[in-house]
């Protein structure tokens, strides 16, 4: 079995700031609003992943490169969401959601983007 973050991203358990896609959190309440954030990164391909897609995309399977190459780039953009939030002074992102782009046909564009609010338990 590969390793969990090689095909996969996401938050650990013990995140400074919680982020999700649903609007509300079971058992928080939002105090505050900040506003919209987003982390946002673009990755070029290098020649001999595109050339390797190329021949992959002949037989057909999975490109495997190029899905590290998303994963990392999903969960960079991802840390630039929370590094938003944490300097706005949210602890939390609601709504988050992730936008893929082609960039001008150099690269690939990746923006996570969600709404930065401050919760608190309700208990």
């Amino acid at each position: 079995m590969a390793d969990i973050n090689e095909y996969g991203g996401g938050q650990g358990p013990n995140a400074d700031v919680l982020v999700v896609t649903t609007n509300d959190i079971p058992g928080f309440r939002v105090d505050h609003v900040i506003g919209e954030v987003f982390g946002l990164t673009v990755r070029s391909r290098h020649i001999g992943s595109q050339i390797g897609a190329g021949l992959k995309s002949l037989i057909g399977g999975e490109l495997k490169g190029l899905t590290k190459t998303l994963v990392e780039s999903r969960n960079e953009a991802m840390a630039r969401l929370v590094e938003q939030t944490k300097a706005r002074g949210g602890n939390a992102v609601l709504m988050m959601r992730f936008d893929v782009t082609e960039a001008a046909d150099v690269g690939t564009e990746v923006c996570a983007y969600g709404t930065a609010v401050v919760i608190a338990p309700t208990t």
